[in-house]
């Protein structure tokens, strides 16, 4: 898995919410910060917008992971910055299963 790839995926998602759910949806370029960028994008939207991207791309993101804010400095990600941060995630996720197996 690639950020390409989740980014590719990932822009449709977004783009798809806010026109499901009747708001305004700005071109998405990587440096787009959805946090910011879209309007009425928050913290109820998040939790769906992970699990059909998860689903998309056949990954697993848990829970109780932010892909929408970095943790650390608590600020927005870009597009860019959470697609390599979902390739992290299941590169870690992977990893833990073959040392399971």
């Amino acid at each position: 898995m690639d950020p390409a790839a989740v980014k590719e995926n990932l822009i449709p998602i977004l783009s798809q919410i806010q026109t499901d759910s009747g708001l305004d949806c700005p071109p998405l370029t990587g440096v787009t910060t959805p946090v910011e960028d879209l309007p009425g994008f928050d913290s109820k939207v998040w939790p769906a917008a992970t699990t059909i991207l998860a689903t998309e791309i056949g990954a697993t993101i848990p829970n109780d992971v932010n892909i929408f804010i970095n943790e650390t400095t608590k600020l927005p990600r870009s597009i860019d910055e959470m697609a390599i941060f979902v390739c992290d995630i299941h590169k870690k996720h992977s990893e833990q299963e073959a040392a399971a197996a």
